[in-house]
């Protein structure tokens, strides 16, 4: 599917406040209701949208001590082991690693009995860890 310009304007405003009205975005962008509807119908079908979701306050929810795991495998990992509510993302990578997670905690101690048991659980081979000391920017 090719993007145009109005498209391109509907996904910002989206990605802004996705709790909107089709009334309230078509009267920011200057586009009919109508026109807004069939567009955001299609990008969905399309799989452009995947969904529509909400972003959390870190800490307000226990969330605030992030970690960047690197990952090096002998052998595939299931996906099982990606469910756990602490596994946020999770992307293959190319050179001396084979994935990165993003993982959110509540504090180290929960980070660590995790990290002991993912490591026992799936053998990995070899891990770097990275915990954020700042988070300047995250987006959904």
């Amino acid at each position: 599917m090719k993007l145009d310009n109005k498209d391109h304007r509907i996904i910002e405003a989206l990605q802004d406040n996705s709790r909107q009205s089709i009334r309230d975005l078509a009267k920011k962008l200057k586009i009919r209701p109508s026109t807004v509807h069939v567009r955001i119908q299609k990008l969905i079908k399309e799989g452009v949208i995947e969904k529509f979701t909400l972003k959390l306050n870190n800490k307000a929810i226990g969330e605030s001590f992030i970690v960047f795991m690197f990952i090096a495998t002998e052998k595939i990992i299931p996906d099982i082991a990606f469910n756990s509510k602490h596994v946020k993302e999770v992307f293959g990578i190319t050179g001396e690693y084979d994935l990165l997670l993003k993982l959110k905690f509540k504090d180290i101690e929960e980070f660590n009995t995790f990290i002991l048991k993912f490591r026992k659980d799936y053998g990995l081979k070899k891990t770097l860890t990275q915990i954020v000391t700042a988070n300047v920017k995250e987006e959904i």
